[in-house]
């Protein structure tokens, strides 16, 4: 903190706004996953879109000014990877749904395992 001026150097504050439009964004997604109400659905999505585009234009600026370290580049077989399982994981969670939905597992059934070995999930039994 500058003691002359008690203002903060111009990255401590770009820094702190950017922890607050995550921060915000994050409040954004929450309450447009918990609406029911498609214009307040609508409101909050426009609200998030505007946060996703201010949080671009500050890091944009500080990348700019060498004011924010980019993280180091990815090789493109990894992105591909975790694209792959992404989209794998959607799928089956969408099958699940549709399942349930459907009315093909009554509820309280056991989750499909999905090929995962007992030791990745545990069972949290009391």
């Amino acid at each position: 903190m500058n003691m002359n001026t008690g203002v903060l150097p111009e990255r401590e504050m770009l820094l702190t706004i950017l922890c607050e439009l995550k921060r915000t964004s994050r409040e954004y997604t929450t309450a447009v996953m918990e609406s029911n109400c498609s214009a307040i659905r609508q409101t909050l999505t426009s609200l998030l879109s505007s946060t996703l585009e201010s949080q671009a234009k500050v890091y944009g600026y500080m990348k700019q000014h060498n004011m924010y370290k980019a993280s180091s580049p990815v090789l493109r077989q990894e992105i591909d990877k975790k694209i792959r399982e992404h989209q794998q994981s959607q799928q089956e969670q969408s099958q699940f749904v549709q399942s349930r939905l459907q009315g093909r597992q009554p509820y309280g059934a056991p989750f499909p395992n999905y090929g995962n070995t007992p030791s990745q999930h545990q069972s949290f039994m009391m």
